[in-house]
């Protein structure tokens, strides 16, 4: 899936990414695939696979569009 960092806080490690047509989709920093400092940019475009979390939707294998595309 594709989505936009609707917000990331790099202190709580944590944010959410708003997905066409769906619900916000919660993002731990644990699921960024990168390398070093593991963070997002509001109204970055990136991809991921939806799962299920305890507390609803989350992001996991979550990757910059632009990392993706190169």
């Amino acid at each position: 899936m594709v989505g936009k960092v609707k917000w990331f806080n790099d202190q709580k490690g944590y944010g959410f990414i708003a997905q066409e047509g769906g619900k916000d989709v919660f993002v731990h920093h644990s699921a960024i695939q990168m390398e070093g400092f593991r963070t997002l940019a509001e109204g970055e475009e990136v991809s991921y696979e939806l799962v299920e979390g305890n507390k609803g939707p989350q992001a996991v294998n979550v990757m910059k569009a632009a990392a993706v595309s190169s």
